[in-house]
């Protein structure tokens, strides 16, 4: 098909829910790019209407003949229209939209990884009874084609792991408490000021965030349902200085990880603070980017690397879904690619683990009391809960008490039996405070 074809070709029509920054952003890379898209998805590819909450707030000249709307049913019910695109977020109105435009018959790209995490098996089955596609590449990690990655191009492979980078505001936070030594609170502070978190940060230093797109990672991974209730979630909200500070003495860094691993007895979803050994790639990454380890039988191990969130970036996936959409509008729905990776009746559940049944290696710091014995009575209860330890470094610096801090890392061992150590040497008189764990992970 030449250039010329394609100008006279009918145009793939598409209406957006929610004209924000992504919005946006995907309009100027329509525009931008538009003989490239076009040349690639066989067909141009024209935004014709969006739903906003303010008509009259001034917007990119890209946008003048883009016809706007208070009521997003026009959208979704618009006959004319053959692909919408969902950018409003949350969850409710959002799957209230989404499935009333996939009972008409339209294509849906979506960034909202809240909504796939929670409603996407419902949204899938509607989908799928429609024969309509559901793309949501950008939903995980900004402009790093992740999703594409593991659904068709480890196709291949049994995935064994992954491990990910996947909230930018988190790890700017970490890498500035690294870089410069500074406090949680301070940092978050910044991070607010520049718009990398919200007011209420509590979805990105909380791991919710993370949570939400580690799901839909394990999902096309393992081929299971999103079960977004199973994943095991941690905040970095108590990762102090100096944590930081005796993890990078050791050789570490410490990383807000979403981890996904298969194991005989099922599989574990977590996402916690985590201590990596520095020499890993995925250890420096830095600042607000994201990036995802895969960790595959037949390829090995790969790594996925960029932005994970911006409206360009954000809108390079965007697009890439509409092309891709666009490709498949003639196919027959049950020769497109599956939207969890595998066929849906090839969907299994297998055994949720909880974090008491994951095993990893830990770090643990405590304050003790600067006396013979005290390593003594502490290896001892390692050992009655089978944890072999791989290293001790006891600091100089005594507290008001006369205490000291001693740092100590362990092998591999089951959460349960570290929970009942860490039990028991609280309540040793030479131990003051509470020890604190940070989960360590060689990613080899």
């Amino acid at each position: 098909m030449s250039v010329d074809t394609l100008t006279i070709s009918k145009p793939v029509l598409v209406g957006i829910l929610g004209l924000g920054t992504v919005g946006g952003g995907t309009a100027e890379v329509l525009q931008k790019n538009s003989v490239e898209i076009a040349r690639r998805a066989g067909r141009s590819i024209e935004i014709v209407a969006a739903s906003v909450r303010d008509i009259n707030k001034k917007r990119p000249a890209v946008l003048d003949n883009v016809k706007l709307t208070l009521d997003s049913n026009e959208i979704v019910d618009d006959p004319n229209i053959d692909i919408v695109l969902e950018l409003i977020g949350g969850t409710e109105l959002a799957k209230d939209l989404v499935l009333r435009a996939i009972e008409n018959g339209k294509h849906i790209v979506t960034a909202n990884k809240a909504l796939i995490a929670l409603h996407g098996n419902e949204i899938f089955a509607a989908a799928q009874r429609k024969g309509v596609t559901v793309a949501f590449e950008a939903a995980v990690a900004g402009g790093i084609p992740i999703i594409k990655a593991i659904r068709e191009g480890l196709a291949g492979n049994q995935i064994e792991w992954l491990a990910g980078i996947i909230n930018g505001t988190g790890n700017f936070i970490l890498t500035e408490m690294r870089d410069k030594g500074r406090d949680f609170e301070d940092v978050l502070k910044e991070a607010q000021q520049l718009g990398y978190a919200e007011a209420d940060p509590t979805f990105d230093v909380e791991g919710i965030d993370a949570a939400h797109k580690l799901t839909i990672l394990a999902s096309i991974a393992f081929g299971v349902p999103l079960q977004f209730e199973k994943v095991y979630t941690e905040g970095i909200s108590n990762i102090t200085s100096e944590d930081v500070e005796y993890a990078s003495e050791l050789g570490y860094r410490i990383k807000h990880l979403g981890i996904a691993r298969r194991v005989d007895s099922g599989l574990e979803m977590r996402v916690h603070p985590t201590l990596i050994p520095h020499r890993r790639l995925i250890a420096n990454v830095d600042g607000v980017m994201n990036a995802v380890l895969v960790r595959a039988d037949a390829v090995g191990s790969t790594l996925y690397y960029g932005p994970g969130a911006g409206a360009q970036p954000t809108a390079s996936a965007v697009v890439a879904d509409l092309v891709d959409v666009v490709r498949a509008l003639t196919t027959d729905p049950g020769n497109r690619v599956p939207h969890l990776a595998f066929q849906p009746d090839a969907i299994q559940d297998i055994e949720m683990l909880s974090i008491n049944e994951a095993e990893t290696a830990f770090y643990l710091r405590m304050q003790v009391r600067d006396q013979a014995g005290v390593l003594a009575d502490i290896t001892r209860l390692f050992a009655d809960q089978n944890i072999s330890i791989e290293a001790i470094v006891q600091k100089e610096q005594k507290d008001d008490q006369g205490c000291v801090p001693l740092v100590i890392l362990t092998h591999n061992v089951l959460e349960s039996n570290m929970i009942a150590a860490i039990e028991k040497i609280e309540n040793l008189s030479s131990v003051t405070g509470k020890v604190i764990r940070i989960r360590l992970e060689t990613l080899g």
